[in-house]
């Protein structure tokens, strides 16, 4: 399979270790091998997140580049490393998102609205106000055009997470890369702000 190739596979696994200092995140295929890692970076002003072939981290796959300096209004641009072309890009829903359930937008390279990434409303709710409620495994879908076409479920874990994604209807055409970002921005920013 060509390194292009990945990236519109159906089934992918998003791992998360926790560190003292940071946090480490693995994108896997469905068999459990490693098909991106990425390292979070503590104190920064802005996001500039880079997904490396293995933990080695020489070789860049792709990154995720915030282009505003202050994140809670989240416009992340998904680029190609290998190209510097623009995939697409991913923008919080503040409102949503600060006092309801994760929300963010998904849009193609020319910032047309294509759809987005919406946590379950009751489990986010539960999340974010119930005592506990953080222990709650997530459940978000994908809508394009108003369709859902991929679904990212959280496995319970005490230490770390793991989120298996599913992709049932999305076009042949779109690069995953987005909707793995998507998963990811999730995973990094929206812990910051619980």
């Amino acid at each position: 399979m060509t390194n292009a190739g990945i990236w519109y596979q159906n089934n992918y696994r998003l791992r998360k270790k926790v560190l003292a200092l940071t946090n480490k995140y693995w994108i896997e295929d469905s068999k459990g091998k490693t098909l991106g890692f990425s390292k979070q970076k503590m104190f920064k002003l802005k996001e500039d997140i880079r997904i490396y072939t293995d933990e080695k981290m020489r070789e860049e796959l792709f990154r995720i580049k915030q282009t505003q300096i202050i994140d809670v209004w989240g416009k992340f641009a998904v680029i190609d490393s290998k190209t510097d072309v623009i995939l697409g890009y991913i923008k919080r829903r503040v409102g949503l998102s600060t006092f309801a359930w994760d929300a963010w937008s998904m849009y193609d390279k020319n910032w047309n609205l294509l759809g987005g990434i919406e946590e379950n409303k009751a489990r986010g709710l539960v999340r974010k106000y119930v005592p506990g409620g953080s222990i709650v495994p997530e459940h978000m879908i994908l809508t394009l055009r108003g369709q859902p076409v991929a679904e990212i479920n959280q496995k319970f874990k005490v230490i770390g997470d793991i989120w298996n994604v599913k992709i049932m209807n999305l076009p042949k055409d779109f690069d995953r890369r987005v909707l793995l970002s998507g998963a990811l921005l999730m995973a990094m920013i929206e812990r910051k702000h619980k």
